[in-house]
């Protein structure tokens, strides 16, 4: 490759940046995840210290039901942004993935950017990343590359239909999945790009070896948007909001698919703990990180994620939860276009509102037995 190609690769991921930088200085949309809410019980809160909040994907243990999704790599400003994050993973033990490595295969030269994510994180948690359409052998390099715990493998087909130098031959990527499944030597976790995962999807998945997928739903970052902001006429506007959201993909899940993780529009805990409750196992989050960790590095990220792990143990007690499996069992009411899609995929979405029912009502502590005095006013 030369050296103008290795630049213009570079250029794109920097694109990237900036543009999803863009979308977070919008005013906060309303999406999915309102159209969701827990209904209050005001007697099944349990006392903050009883939270664990760590969680397993299947013989991986995480200490907290919450990520840093992929973001970026491979060029200087992310590298940067990449450093600040390892940072904040290592400064608070979140689990994390970076941005897509499909550029150190072409250009071995922006290794680095994606090797300081070890460097810096060298015991925490981290994720490698690549799309489809990769061989195996690509797969082991990503994954030797950084020492990674876990490789991303990126669905992304609507960005690459918008990208201006985008892939458009998509029909071997289901091959390319299950030989990159045998052959990673880590377990691999399945992603959309913020357009979702089908039911029909993750049952596909399922049959092709995988065990853990993240929907990746629309909502947050639009990749669809940033592509379309590339070319240009702009000529793919029509296409912006595609896909379905986290929460959608959540509820048309099939019983017997892969353990789930969720992201795409989470903006807060609450964000988290309706994910969880919808049977994620762990949410993650990109945007709302991003620009802390671009304006004041992980400084200004350290304490926003520590804050998110304290509401988010804060939450499970409120809701009764001991543990994130435990909120599966909440009350949720479902509105809007979330019952709509319910209703339309053959969901019932009034069940979700009396899962309580027949959880046992939780007991508080029975004070220690005392002595029983003489001579009270009561005492007959």
């Amino acid at each position: 490759m030369t050296a103008d190609a290795s630049n213009e690769h570079q250029r794109r991921k920097d694109d990237h940046i900036a543009l999803a930088g863009q979308q977070q200085l919008a005013p906060v949309a309303r999406n999915d995840f309102d159209e969701v809410e827990f209904v209050h019980h005001a007697l099944d809160g349990i006392d903050e210290s009883r939270v664990r909040l760590g969680v397993r994907l299947g013989d991986v243990a995480w200490p907290m039901p919450l990520y840093i999704n992929g973001m970026t790599g491979g060029s200087d400003a992310a590298t940067r942004i990449n450093r600040e994050l390892a940072i904040t993973a290592r400064e608070t033990g979140l689990p994390m993935a970076c941005g897509s490595m499909s550029i150190t295969l072409r250009h071995p030269e922006t290794a680095d950017g994606f090797r300081v994510l070890r460097d810096e994180n060298p015991d925490g948690f981290i994720m490698a990343n690549l799309g489809a359409g990769r061989s195996g052998e690509d797969a082991r390099k990503v994954v030797e590359l950084i020492g990674a715990n876990a490789l991303q493998l990126h669905l992304n087909a609507a960005q690459e239909t918008v990208m201006p130098e985008g892939e458009r031959a998509f029909s071997g990527w289901a091959r390319s999945v299950e030989q990159i499944v045998a052959a990673a030597g880590v377990p691999v976790i399945v992603k959309e790009v913020g357009f979702g995962l089908s039911r029909r999807t993750l049952l596909r998945l399922s049959e092709l070896g995988v065990r853990i997928a993240d929907v990746s739903g629309s909502g947050g970052t639009d990749f669809v948007s940033i592509e379309n902001s590339r070319r240009r006429f702009g000529d793919y506007a029509f296409l912006a909001g595609y896909g379905q959201s986290a929460l959608a993909c959540l509820l048309d899940a099939p019983r017997g698919g892969p353990e789930l993780l969720a992201s795409g529009g989470v903006r807060s805990p609450l964000d988290v703990v309706k994910a969880l409750a919808l049977g994620a196992r762990a949410a993650g989050v990109a945007g709302v990180f991003l620009k802390p960790a671009t304006e004041g590095g992980a400084e200004a990220l350290v304490p926003l994620v520590q804050r998110w792990l304290t509401q988010l143990r804060q939450l499970h007690a409120l809701l009764g939860a001991g543990e994130p499996s435990e909120l599966r069992h909440t009350d949720l009411l479902l509105r809007g276009r979330v019952k709509e899609f319910c209703e339309l995929r053959g969901i019932d979405p009034s069940g979700f509102s009396h899962r309580r029912d027949e959880a046992p009502l939780p007991t508080a502590p029975q004070p220690q037995a005392s002595e029983p005095t003489s001579g009270g006013p009561n005492e007959r």
